[in-house]
């Protein structure tokens, strides 16, 4: 199957969902446990491992909440932090927020510049980065706290999971849009992204996995072909 625009992906999503009746929150848990399978696998040579996970306010950012969740059950010692107010946060997104709120997670809203220091001293300690902040969605100039975050990602050298495109880069062109996430490896959904395969964007996807949400493939032949 060939790679999907942004426009086609999101065109699925809605299929899915409106026309399938596969809810919302299913594709984000099952789009979120492949993720956490591969931040695992990343970890599994890790006596201790830890993981930091930085969120957005968006599906993105819900996936990410997905992700704790699972690495946590597994015994990972999971940082969550969102930037933006927790208030913010809404849908299926809200859903699993709640959840791993519940279980106890450490969860909160980080302030960017104001908390930066903090927030270097965290990536740089930690096993794991897992970039759940822009999604598909994301275009023109990256701008603050996500640049700032972007920036904090890739100065601490640590390895990064991107969930579903690096923050930063444009899902159809695989184009920088400022500083953008270089990710040690993507977890893309349902399918490839048309970004995530153009020339000049492996150095920030690293290596691809597509990972299976439950979507109905009717749905992903017939958007591959309009």
């Amino acid at each position: 199957m060939n790679a999907l625009t942004v426009a086609q992906m999101r065109e699925a999503d809605r299929r899915a969902i409106e026309d399938f009746g596969v809810p919302g929150v299913v594709l984000m848990e099952n789009a979120g446990r492949g993720a956490a399978h591969i931040a695992l696998d990343m970890l599994s040579e890790v006596s201790e491992p830890r993981a930091v996970i930085l969120s957005g306010r968006g599906n993105n950012g819900g996936d990410g909440f997905v992700v704790a969740r699972h690495l946590a059950n597994a015994g990972v010692d999971v940082s969550v932090r969102v930037l933006a107010p927790l208030a913010d946060i809404k849908g299926d997104a809200r859903t699993n927020l709640e959840i791993i709120r519940k279980m106890g997670l450490d969860v909160r809203e980080l302030v960017l510049p104001d908390e930066r220091e903090g927030l270097v001293q965290e990536l740089s300690a930690t096993s794991l980065i897992v970039d759940a902040l822009l999604g598909t969605g994301a275009k023109g100039e990256v701008r603050n706290p996500f640049r700032t975050a972007v920036e904090l990602i890739n100065a601490a050298e640590r390895p990064v999971l991107a969930v579903d495109v690096p923050s930063g880069l444009d899902g159809d062109t695989g184009l920088p849009l400022g500083p953008c996430v270089t990710a040690e490896r993507t977890a893309t959904f349902a399918a490839a992204k048309t970004g995530l395969v153009a020339s000049g964007a492996a150095r920030f996807v690293g290596q691809l996995t597509i990972v299976d949400i439950g979507m109905p493939r009717a749905i992903l032949v017939e958007c591959d072909d309009d």
